[in-house]
């Protein structure tokens, strides 16, 4: 008895079950795929290698971009309702920046050295007042506190005559500062003077899709200016109600310690915790513990104020970033660029927010097209009846 032939294999897609899950078999890559996933691996790994060795560049040049962004809205200001040039504008801000941190380093630095020397000074007198209240004596007999405060308010002056540094290497940091501000300052000058124009020369290769770059680049903007606008006024609101509570309660300095509270409020999450505290320390040696607790109360009611009230009112809708974003984008920048890293981690967040809240909106839109041009709803096209 002769073997049947084989019997060909036929697709039987009527009697197959709904509900069974069809085997996939992945067909083996050819030497093509393989040759072209290597060379984009080997191109990913020379580009990232040649970012991380010209890394100081790409710092200064995210720097000068992210100043440009907000120095933009403030020159168009004055642009629209002056007839002077766009280049004599951006250098009278730029004089005017430097001319605030020159008052405020005037302001700030003389009165927290002279702050210190008294803090020192009378360190035994405020020791004595601390423990004029019984429920801290009763503490600093136990774990002598008041020696140890003494102690460390004596060898201040000399904490911060170390701290200091030697003279080679602060003259060595500050060249090297100055010249990374003079490129900074120059990039900026340039992106604001021209950046329009570099804007408009690259919109140009995008073809169609030239307005959609576009309302992203405007968004981005807008988001950017907004957040760097808005954080100084507030910083600027917190300095002046600091400066008036503090002249009530009798603190020496008080508008120095206002512009302390007003930096400090620049950084985010824990910016405004930190001037605080040091704010805290100024006013024990006024009136303890009254003043601190007036000050402990005040602080509490304001940054609430601020977080429901001011950056509601100032941010508007610009600037929505999840929370967990936010903390993870502070961290990352701050252990990158320290205390401007975490200042401009924010707005970098919302503009990576911003491009990939439009890449996902612009692939949703893409997987919701019909899949045949008889059924433009995505259903399944009826017969043509005949």
């Amino acid at each position: 008895m002769a073997d049947d032939p084989p019997a060909s294999p036929q697709l039987t897609t009527s009697t197959r079950d709904p509900s069974e899950i069809p085997t996939v078999r992945l067909a083996a890559p050819s030497l093509r795929s393989l040759l072209r996933i290597v060379l984009v691996v080997v191109g990913c790994v020379i580009a990232l290698y040649l970012v991380w060795r010209v890394r100081t560049v790409v710092r200064l040049a995210a720097i000068s971009v992210f100043l440009a962004l907000a120095m933009i809205p403030v020159v168009d200001t004055i642009d629209r309702r002056t007839r002077v040039p766009r280049g004599l504008i951006i250098l009278g801000v730029f004089v005017l920046m430097f001319a605030f941190v020159l008052i405020i380093g005037y302001v700030v630095v003389p009165s927290m050295v002279k702050e210190v020397g008294q803090l020192s000074h009378n360190a035994p007198q405020y020791a004595r007042d601390l423990r004029r209240n019984a429920t801290f004596r009763h503490y600093d007999n136990r774990y002598h506190i008041t020696p140890k405060l003494v102690k460390d308010a004596r060898r201040l002056p000399e904490v911060l005559a170390h701290l200091a540094g030697p003279l080679a290497q602060v003259t060595v940091s500050a060249f090297s500062f100055i010249g990374q501000l003079v490129t900074v300052l120059a990039l900026t000058f340039l992106m604001v003077l021209q950046g329009r124009d570099y804007v408009e020369m690259g919109l140009q290769l995008t073809g169609s899709r030239q307005h959609h770059y576009r309302r992203l680049i405007i968004d981005i903007n807008h988001a950017v200016a907004s957040y760097v606008l808005g954080n100084i006024l507030i910083s600027v609101l917190a300095t002046v109600a600091t400066w008036i509570v503090l002249s009530l309660l009798g603190v020496p300095y008080a508008l120095a310690l206002g512009f302390v509270v007003g930096f400090f409020d620049l950084i985010p999450l824990v910016g405004a915790t930190l001037g605080a505290i040091v704010v805290a320390l100024a006013t024990v040696t006024v009136s303890f513990p009254v003043a601190t607790i007036v000050w402990v109360g005040f602080i509490i009611v304001w940054q609430r104020f601020e977080d429901y009230v001011v950056q509601p009112l100032v941010y508007g809708r610009a600037l929505h970033v999840n929370p967990i974003v936010t903390i993870i984008s502070v961290l990352i920048g701050a252990s990158l660029l320290g205390i401007l890293g975490a200042l401009i981690a924010i707005p970098t967040a919302a503009a990576i927010q911003i491009l990939l809240t439009d890449w996902w909106a612009s692939r949703s839109e893409g997987s919701a097209e019909p899949a045949s041009p008889s059924s433009p709803a995505g259903g399944r096209a009826e017969p043509a009846s005949n």
